[in-house]
């Protein structure tokens, strides 16, 4: 039996409502923006991956950059919601960092062409911002959290925020490198991780000075 190559429409139309042609058209989207980048992609190669005509795209989304913000959208609110949700005021500094790397990992790890996406510079503007302003949204609520352990032990509150960004940012990038390399193991990466902050975390000093 005859089967379609990759990337290719099916060959009967299929009937959909407007919300499951949207949906479909998001995932088509999705996938080829993910493979080729925004500037590489077209309205015309989404069209013919879901079999539909050209002016459908545009009636759902009104041309590419349209489709792209919504795309990125979406990613951003998944990823958010997965940090976010993994996250609360009572956990101990540990637990928030094995939390935070493994809900990060996770998502690179299952929604792998999204992660893609937005760690790419978006050229067109999102509703929700860019993955910059994600990670700090991200670094926010640590820094709340943080704020309340840094209190407790005598620390500077108000440097809670740098330590936020400085563990957030440490994350990300090496999700970043693992989208590639995938090794080792998710759960080591994150073992490795938290062990670095942690270690690092459990032994600040008050007024730490630069040695030069």
């Amino acid at each position: 039996m005859r089967r379609n190559q990759p990337g290719a429409p099916t060959t009967a139309r299929v009937r959909m409502t407007g919300t499951q042609r949207r949906r479909q058209l998001l995932d088509v989207a999705r996938a080829l923006f993910a493979e080729k980048g925004f500037d590489g992609a077209s309205v015309e190669e989404i069209a013919h991956r879901a079999g539909v005509s050209k002016p459908v795209v545009y009636e759902h989304f009104g041309g590419k950059e349209g489709i792209y913000a919504v795309v990125v959208d979406r990613e951003m609110d998944e990823l958010l919601t997965a940090i976010t949700a993994s996250l609360s005021e009572d956990m101990h500094p540990r637990t928030l960092l094995e939390h935070a790397a493994g809900a990060l990992l996770d998502y690179v790890d299952t929604s792998t062409d999204g992660f893609r996406i937005l760690v790419r510079d978006s050229p067109v503007a999102s509703s929700t911002g860019t993955f910059s302003s994600l990670l700090s949204d991200i670094a926010s609520h640590v820094e709340h959290i943080l704020g309340v352990h840094f209190s407790s032990r005598g620390y500077d509150p108000k440097l809670a925020g740098l330590y936020a960004q400085a563990l957030v940012g440490m994350v990300a990038l090496t999700g970043q490198w693992w989208l590639d390399v995938r090794k080792p193991r998710k759960h080591e990466v994150a073992a490795h991780l938290v062990n670095l902050a942690w270690n690092g975390l459990s032994h600040l000093e008050h007024k730490p000075r630069a040695h030069r």
